[in-house]
């Protein structure tokens, strides 16, 4: 097989794009494993800080990069009973994904659409659970509630501005740019502010009549500036810190807005609650067998494991929305080009 092997870490994350893919032995599957044939990579921001030695889950070296993927299974488990057979399109999430083969459990995967292609669905195990999860458990968003969504262009909050759409909410999305801001609308956003913008809270309050909104969705940072346009009894949802750094907030906003703060590490419900899973994904395959839930793909195709480095320079750069997935060709058609 092929794939992108770290073997020392990227000392300088402007030549990310110089990343290459090298010839390594075909992965051995376990006997409760699934070895499967990539046809599609999602990148994400971890992605960056893990070729960097920066992430707070590093492999021992060498390692293959990558994590969320879409392909064609080639083999089964040989103990239990697989629910999966071999053809079966699926996606799912796992260590070494830059890659034309990969081994992994049943737990990690899913089966595709039957509308969807691997580009579409290569970027959906880590990004649209989160939002879901965000949404419905920690936030219990209801119908004509205001959600404020930060980053609103990103893999996680497209997803998010879709979710809060289909449980009746009406959305206000940020972004950087007003392309981005379209891109926003383009999957469902009522409104769009400009966060670069120094009035834009001022903004959000007028959008709301002056009570501010009631859930805010908070990927980039910015819980702070949030508090100023949020409603009584608001819940603020901290997703992640794509802004670069870990806020200090203001307790006695807090207190005088009778307000929640409610973290979401989806990644951390297997260990904690398990049970909560399952429902997650029914929740979010019903809205995309309603037609509720569309592909996030970035536009832009990146193909070829060649490219994995362009599109994680595009990604660290915010040249993108949505999530920016990589094509795999299979490898008997490589061998004939």
């Amino acid at each position: 097989m092929r794939g992108i092997q770290i073997s020392k870490y990227l000392e300088r994350p402007e030549n990310i794009d110089q990343l290459s893919p090298i010839n390594l032995p075909d992965p051995n599957p376990k006997s409760n494993q699934y070895l499967i044939s990539i046809r599609a990579s999602a990148t994400n921001f971890f992605d960056i800080l893990q070729v960097q030695g920066k992430y707070q889950h590093q492999p021992p070296l060498p390692w293959i990069s990558g994590s969320e993927f879409a392909g064609v299974i080639l083999k089964t488990p040989t103990t239990g009973t697989p629910k999966y057979k071999v053809g079966d399109r699926v996606f799912g999430a796992t260590q070494g994904s830059y890659a034309t083969k990969i081994c992994t459990t049943e737990d990690f995967l899913h089966k595709i659409p039957d509308t969807w292609s691997f580009e579409d669905a290569a970027g959906l195990y880590v990004t649209v659970p989160t939002s879901y999860a965000a949404l419905t458990i920690r936030a219990n968003v209801k119908e004509g509630e205001w959600v404020l969504v930060h980053a609103g262009a990103g893999g996680v909050g497209l997803a998010a501005i879709q979710i809060a759409k289909a449980l009746g909410a009406k959305v206000i999305a940020t972004a950087g740019t007003e392309d981005k801001l379209k891109t926003c609308k383009s999957f469902g956003a009522d409104y769009g502010v400009l966060y670069n913008d120094k009035s834009w809270t001022q903004e959000v309050l007028k959008l709301t009549g002056g009570k501010g909104v009631d859930v805010v969705y908070d990927p980039v940072g910015l819980v702070d500036l949030s508090m100023k346009c949020i409603n009584w009894n608001g819940r603020i949802l901290v997703v992640g810190f794509a802004g670069g750094s870990i806020e200090k907030v203001a307790l006695n906003r807090v207190l005088l807005k009778n307000i929640s703060i409610v973290g979401i590490h989806w990644g951390a419900y297997k260990k904690f609650e398990p049970e909560q899973i399952d429902g997650v994904w029914r929740g979010i395959f019903d809205l995309i067998e309603q037609g509720k839930f569309k592909p996030t793909v970035y536009g832009e195709k990146f193909n070829g494991l060649e490219n994995v480095g362009k599109a994680l320079k595009a990604l660290g750069a915010r040249e993108t929305w949505g999530k920016v997935v990589v094509s795999v060709p299979e490898e008997e058609e490589r061998a004939k080009l």
